[in-house]
């Protein structure tokens, strides 16, 4: 099992990094299997990420793999001890996004047929320090309410019942920014 959800990982890592979802360093997916989180390592890079660069924990935090998990790992694991339904997280760096989480202030339009139906909303949450456990409490006290969250300066987080439905969640969340951007021109 591990393997088949390490490679899902990887799979959706280098195609977030290939649709322009987040560069660099930046962004991190998980997956909940039981107790364990799969997770992006820190310091792994989206494009290019292997198996081996997956870290493992339990629900409490604790390191099982050889390898650090990524520092924003309370997000996820906020995430996932709230909402018991999700089953995977989507944390992005989507330019268009980040231009509207920091322009905007309440929530960003939702402005397609495809956004309205899988995001319905799409609130922002003020600015906190990344990897903090104030930007984990914050997200997650939004994220009860909606399956998308955009945080000021900083990305998105999508959420879903697998890899797939939080990746194109977040998809059309940097779709809607897109939109958004372009027609206030």
């Amino acid at each position: 099992m591990s393997r088949i959800v390490k490679a899902q990982l990887v799979k959706y890592s280098h195609l977030a990094h290939e649709r322009g979802l987040t560069a660099a360093f930046g962004g991190n997916l998980s997956i909940r299997r039981g107790n364990l989180i799969f997770i992006k390592a820190t310091g792994a890079v989206m494009d290019d990420i292997t198996r081996e660069q997956v870290a493992v924990i339990d629900m409490n935090g604790k390191q099982l793999s050889a390898i650090r998990p990524s520092s924003e790992y309370r997000l996820h694991l906020a995430i996932y001890r709230k909402r018991q339904d999700v089953k995977a997280i989507a944390h992005l760096h989507p330019p268009y996004s980040i231009i509207a989480a920091t322009m905007l202030e309440i929530e960003l339009p939702v402005i397609t047929p495809e956004a309205e139906l899988y995001l319905r909303r799409i609130p922002i949450v003020p600015f906190r320090p990344a990897g903090t456990e104030e930007l984990a409490e914050a997200v997650t006290e939004v994220v009860c309410q909606s399956d998308a969250v955009l945080m000021e300066k900083h990305g998105i987080v999508t959420v879903g019942k697998s890899l797939r439905e939080a990746f194109y969640k977040a998809e059309l969340v940097e779709e809607s920014a897109k939109l958004w951007y372009l027609l206030r021109k």
